[in-house]
C-alpha cells in the first residue's frame, strides 16, 4: 500500500524518472532494517526537498469537534490505523478540542467500538493514546483558542511543529473556528493545513462566502476540502483505468458510448438523522459532490501529469462544459414504509420523528446532465442516488452503443464497462460470447476483475486513511479546489432554489424498491437501455 500510494506523490525533477524513484523505494523497503514509521521518514525525504522536510519533524493533528460522531466513528479510528501501521511520522501528537468537558479516557471509551483493535495490539493502542490530549472550550471564544495554542506549544517540539486542523464540525461554526485558528493557533515555524468537511455551503452564494472567508485566512495550498469518495479505491482507479490502458482510449467518447450512469444507493433510511438530512436533502448530500466528482474523473481529458493542479484543472474544464440542470431532467422521490416489510422498512421518511411534518425533502433523485464538449456532446450522464432502496451500491457504468449491422437477429445486448465502487470492489465488462454447446447462440457474460478474488491478501485502506495521509504528504489531488467547488454549485443551485421555492412534491416509492418508476422511464427516454436479463455475480461468493 505504501509503495503504491506514496510512489504517485513523488515530486519529479527534470532528470529523475518515476521508474527510478519506485525502484529506489522498493529497494529501501526490502533491504533497510527500518520500522515502517522510519520508512515513512525516508519517504518524506524523497518526496520533499531537505529544506522543507527539516522545518520540523514534529506534527500535531488537532481534531476540532473531537466529541462528535464524525470524530468518534471516523477520525480517531483512522488516526489509530495509520499510527498502528507506522504510516505517520514518528513524532506525531493528537489533540482534541470541543465544547464538552471530556478526558482522554472518555474519548477512548467512546472511540474503541469503532477502532478494530486486535488483542495483540494493546501496547500499540496504549502508545497511541499516550500521544493524545484534550482541551475544552467554546468555538467562538478567542481565549479558549489561546489556551489551545499554549497547550500545543507545551507538547514535545510543539514550538516548531507542523499543525493539521481537522474541522469535524457543523458548518455553522466554521467561520468562528477558522478565524480563531488563524488568530491564535497557527504555527510560525512549521506549516499549517486545514481540513474542511462537506457540506461546503448550501448553494453557490453560501459556498462563495465560505470560500472567500477561508481564502482571507489561508492560502489555497493550506486548505483541504475533503470528499471521502475521492479516497475510494475504485474512484482513484478511474484515472489508471482510463489513462493507463490503450484499449479504452479510442472508445471513450460519444462515438462509442451511448450513456454513462453514476449510481449511489443505500438500503437504509435516515435512521434518526432525519433532522440533519432534511436540511440538506439527497442532492446536496450525495449528487452535487460524490457523483459529480466521479463524473469529472470519467469525463475529463488526460491531464499533463498526475500533479494535483494538473488533475484538478481538467476536472474544472469538464464542469465548465455542463449547463445548469433543469427540473425537466430530474425525478425526485421520497420513501414510504412497506407494510409487508420488517423493522425500519415499515416506516417511511415522514415517520421519522426528527423529520418536520409534511416535509417535501427528496430522499431519491435521478438527474440527467450533458457535457457540452467535443468528446461527450449528446451523451447523457445519468446521476442516480437514494436512500431506502433495494440494495447498497455505488458504481460507474458506461453503456456502449449498439453494434451496427446486426447479424444475430437482435440477440446481442449492449456492452457495458462497470466500475463497482462499493461494496465488493470490482471492474467488469459485459460482453457477448457464444453460448457453450452445439448451438451458435450468443449470450451475455463478463470479463471480471473482482478485487477479493484477484487481490486476496491485500487490505484496501479506508478512504479516510488515504486522504489524511495525503494531507500529511501535502498532496491535494484528491481534494476539492475552490474553482471546482464553484462550478459544481453553479450546476445545481438553480435547481435547488426552484425545488425549495416551489416545494416540488417528490414521488413516493416503497422502502426497499428500486425507486420511483418515473426515474426508470427518464433514463430510458434519454437513451439508457435496461435489458434486465443479466446480473453480475460476485465470484467471491461462489
Amino acid at each position: 500500500f505504501l509503495y503504491r500510494h506514496l510512489g504517485s506523490q513523488k515530486k519529479q525533477s527534470p532528470t529523475t524518472s518515476s521508474h527510478h524513484f519506485l525502484t529506489s523505494l522498493a529497494e529501501k523497503m526490502s533491504t533497510l532494517p527500518l520500522s515502517r514509521s522510519e520508512v515513512f521518514g525516508e519517504l518524506r525525504r524523497e518526496l520533499y526537498d531537505d529544506e522543507e522536510f527539516h522545518q520540523s519533524d514534529v506534527h500535531i493533528f488537532i481534531i476540532m469537534g473531537a466529541s462528535g460522531d464524525l470524530a468518534k466513528k471516523k477520525i480517531y479510528p483512522t488516526l489509530w490505523w495509520l499510527f498502528r501501521d507506522g504510516l505517520l511520522p514518528e513524532q506525531t501528537y493528537f489533540v482534541g478540542f470541543a465544547r464538552s468537558d471530556l478526558t482522554v479516557d472518555a474519548l477512548r471509551t467512546a472511540c474503541l467500538p469503532y477502532m478494530k483493535v486486535a488483542d495483540t495490539e494493546a501496547d500499540r493502542l496504549e502508545a497511541f493514546f499516550i500521544r493524545n490530549s484534550y482541551i475544552s472550550g467554546k468555538y467562538g471564544d478567542e481565549v479558549a483558542f489561546s489556551n489551545l495554542h499554549s497547550h500545543l506549544l507545551s507538547l514535545p517540539g510543539g514550538a516548531e511543529a507542523n499543525r493539521l486542523f481537522y474541522l469535524a464540525l457543523p458548518p455553522s461554526v466554521y467561520l468562528d473556528v477558522t478565524k480563531n485558528i488563524h488568530r491564535r493557533c497557527m504555527s510560525t515555524k512549521g506549516w499549517n493545513r486545514v481540513i474542511v468537511e462537506k457540506p461546503f455551503g448550501r448553494d453557490l452564494q453560501s459556498s462563495e462566502e465560505l470560500s472567500n472567508h477561508l481564502s482571507s485566512l489561508f492560502t489555497e495550498d493550506q486548505i483541504y476540502r475533503i470528499d471521502h469518495y475521492l479516497g475510494k479505491e475504485m474512484v482513484q482507479n478511474l484515472m489508471v483505468l482510463r489513462f493507463g490502458n490503450r484499449i479504452f482510449g479510442p472508445i471513450w467518447n460519444r462515438d462509442s458510448v451511448a450513456c454513462v450512469v453514476l449510481t449511489f444507493k443505500e438500503s437504509f433510511g435516515t435512521q434518526g438523522r432525519g433532522g440533519y438530512f432534511d436540511d440538506f436533502g439527497i442532492i446536496r448530500d450525495v449528487m452535487q459532490n460524490h457523483l459529480l466528482q466521479m463524473l469529472c474523473l470519467v469525463a475529463m481529458e488526460k491531464p499533463a501529469s498526475t500533479s494535483s493542479d494538473d488533475v484538478r484543472d481538467e476536472k474544472v474544464k469538464v464542469l465548465k462544459c455542463i449547463t445548469p440542470v433543469s427540473l425537466a431532467d430530474v425525478v425526485l422521490g421520497q420513501y414510504v414504509g412497506d407494510p409487508k416489510g420488517e423493522g425500519e422498512a415499515r416506516l417511511g421518511y415522514l415517520d421519522d420523528p426528527t423529520v418536520p411534518k409534511g416535509s417535501t425533502q427528496a430522499t431519491f433523485a435521478t438527474a440527467v446532465l450533458y457535457v457540452r464538449n467535443e468528446r461527450w456532446d449528446g451523451v447523457p450522464f445519468i446521476l442516480r442516488c437514494g436512500k431506502a432502496l433495494n440494495e447498497r451500491k455505488a458504481e460507474v457504468r458506461l453503456q456502449f452503443s449498439d453494434v451496427p449491422g446486426d447479424i444475430f437477429s437482435a440477440q446481442c445486448r449492449r456492452n457495458e464497462l462497470v466500475v463497482r465502487v462499493q461494496p465488493n470492489e470490482a471492474i467488469y465488462a459485459k460482453m457477448m460470447s457464444k453460448k457453450p454447446g452445439v448451438y451458435f447462440s450468443p449470450e451475455e457474460t463478463e470479463l471480471d476483475l473482482t478485487y477479493r478474488s484477484r487481490y486476496r491478501d491485500v487490505k484496501l485502506p479506508d478512504a479516510y486513511e488515504r486522504l489524511i495521509l495525503d494531507v500529511f504528504c501535502g498532496s491535494q489531488m484528491h481534494f476539492v479546489r475552490s474553482d471546482e467547488l464553484r462550478e459544481a454549485w453553479r450546476i445545481f443551485t438553480p435547481l435547488l432554489h426552484q425545488i425549495e421555492k416551489e416545494k416540488t412534491p417528490p414521488i413516493s416509492y416503497k422502502y426497499g424498491s428500486r425507486g420511483p418508476a418515473e426515474a426508470d422511464e427518464l433514463v430510458q427516454r434519454v437513451g439508457f437501455r435496461y435489458e434486465g436479463t443479466y446480473k453480475w455475480v460476485n465470484p467471491h461468493k461462489l
